[in-house]
C-alpha cells in the first residue's frame, strides 16, 4: 500500500501567512501541520509516498525532504493548478501503478489513527473507505447520506440542502479502481475534478464504497482560526519537558515544554504552552495554548492563546495578544506616544512584518 499527501493550493484563506510560505507548512505547537500527516501514514508501516506539489513546490520539498527522517520514501508529483482532489488522484496513476493508497489532505490533522484505518481496509476489501465526521455546517463540505441500513447512497459536494449532517474528512483509502472513476467524471462547475464524483461513480457503478465514522476530532486547517484551534488539540495532549532555564522569580505551571537554550525570567508561563530552542521570555506573561518557535525574544509582554513562529521579537506590548498568528521574524513593539486603545490585540501577520503599537 501507497500514500498520496495533497500539498497543492493557494491557502488564500491564510493569507498574508500563505504569501511566503506553503499552508501545508504553518506550524502546529512548532511542528509543520504536513507532518502530523507523514507521522500518522509512517506508523500504520506505508513507506511509499507521493506529495502532490503546486506553486510552492520548492518550500514543501526543502522542508519535507526525501523522507529519510521517517524512514520512507518521498517522490514529489507536480500539479500544474490546483485542478481538484480528483484530478490529484489522477496524475499520481503512474506512480501507485495497481496498489492500493490512502490519500491525505495535507493541511488536515485526525485524533484517530490512521494504522486501524488502514487494517480495516485491509481486512474488508472495498474498493473505497471513506471518513466521515459530524459536522454544524454541512454545506461547507461534501456530504455522504447513508440509507436506513447505514449504506451509503449518495455524495453531495457542498449541498444547498441536505439531511445529512456527515461530512467527508480529508482522509480517503482507495484500489486502482479509483483511476477508472476519475477517468470517467468531468469537471464540476468551478471546473475542477471533484473527489465526490469519483466516489459518486464507484458507487453507481456497484464498487464496494463503505465509511468509517471518526470519533476523535478532526481539523481543516484551512483559516486562522482552525489553525489557532487545531494548536490547542495538540497542546491538550501534550507532556511537559522542560530543557531550557526557568529563574527563581518565575512562576511556570501546567504542561510546558521548554528546548534547549531557552529561558524563563521573571515571568508567569500558564501551560499548556511549547517553546522552542534559543528562546527567551522575560518579565512577561505567556497563557495557555500558546506555541512559541526558536529564537523568540518576549520582553514586557503578554501573550496567550497564540502562535508566535521563528526569529520574533515582541516588545513592551501593554495589551495582551491573543487569538494571533505571527509569521516567521515579525517585529512587534510598543509605542508611548500614542492614546489607549482597544483591551487586547488580535493579530494575522506575515513573515518579517514590523508593527508599532498603542
Amino acid at each position: 500500500m501507497k500514500a498520496l499527501i495533497l500539498s497543492g493550493g493557494k491557502g488564500s484563506r491564510l493569507r498574508p501567512l500563505t504569501h511566503t510560505s506553503a499552508k501545508q507548512l504553518l506550524p502546529i505547537a512548532n511542528k509543520p501541520i504536513i507532518y502530523y500527516g507523514i507521522e500518522s501514514i509512517a506508523a500504520a508501516g506505508i513507506k511509499e509516498f507521493a506529495i502532490i506539489v503546486g506553486e510552492t513546490a520548492k518550500d514543501v520539498m526543502r522542508e519535507v525532504g526525501d523522507g529519510g527522517r521517517w524512514g520512507i520514501n518521498i517522490t514529489y508529483i507536480h500539479q500544474d493548478r490546483p485542478l481538484g482532489l480528483a484530478h490529484a488522484v489522477k496524475i499520481s496513476k503512474d506512480y501507485m501503478k495497481d496498489e492500493s493508497f490512502i490519500m491525505y489532505l495535507g493541511d488536515n490533522m485526525i485524533k484517530e489513527g490512521i494504522p486501524q484505518l488502514v487494517e480495516k481496509f485491509k481486512a474488508g476489501k472495498p474498493n473505497s473507505l471513506i471518513l466521515l465526521t459530524k459536522v454544524s455546517n454541512p454545506r461547507q463540505f461534501g456530504v455522504a447520506e447513508l440509507d436506513a441500513s447505514g449504506k451509503i447512497v449518495k455524495l453531495i459536494e457542498k449541498p444547498e440542502q441536505t439531511t445529512s449532517d456527515l461530512a467527508l474528512v480529508g482522509v480517503y483509502l482507495f484500489d486502482k479502481n479509483i483511476f477508472k472513476a476519475v477517468d470517467s467524471i468531468k469537471p464540476s462547475a468551478r471546473g475542477e475534478l471533484e473527489i465526490t464524483d469519483a466516489i459518486s461513480w464507484l458507487l453507481e457503478k456497484g464498487y464496494k464504497v463503505e465509511h468509517h465514522v471518526v470519533t476523535g476530532w478532526w481539523k481543516d486547517t484551512g483559516k486562522p482560526s482552525d489553525i489557532l484551534e487545531a494548536n490547542q488539540l495538540i497542546l491538550n495532549s501534550q507532556v511537559s519537558n522542560i530543557k531550557g532555564s526557568v529563574d527563581k522569580s518565575s512562576d511556570v505551571s501546567g504542561n510546558i515544554v521548554l528546548e534547549e537554550g531557552s529561558k524563563i525570567e521573571n515571568s508567569t508561563v500558564r501551560g499548556p504552552v511549547v517553546i522552542g530552542k534559543n528562546s527567551r521570555i522575560s518579565d512577561s506573561y505567556i497563557g495557555p495554548f500558546t506555541s512559541i518557535s526558536n529564537s523568540v525574544v518576549i520582553e514586557k509582554s503578554e501573550v496567550e492563546n497564540s502562535i508566535i513562529m521563528e526569529g520574533c521579537r515582541i516588545e513592551g506590548i501593554d495589551r495582551r495578544i491573543g487569538e494571533s498568528i505571527l509569521g516567521k521574524e515579525v517585529i512587534l513593539v510598543s509605542r508611548r506616544d500614542a492614546p489607549p486603545g482597544r483591551l487586547y490585540h488580535q493579530l494575522i501577520l506575515g513573515d518579517k512584518s514590523e508593527v508599532m503599537l498603542a
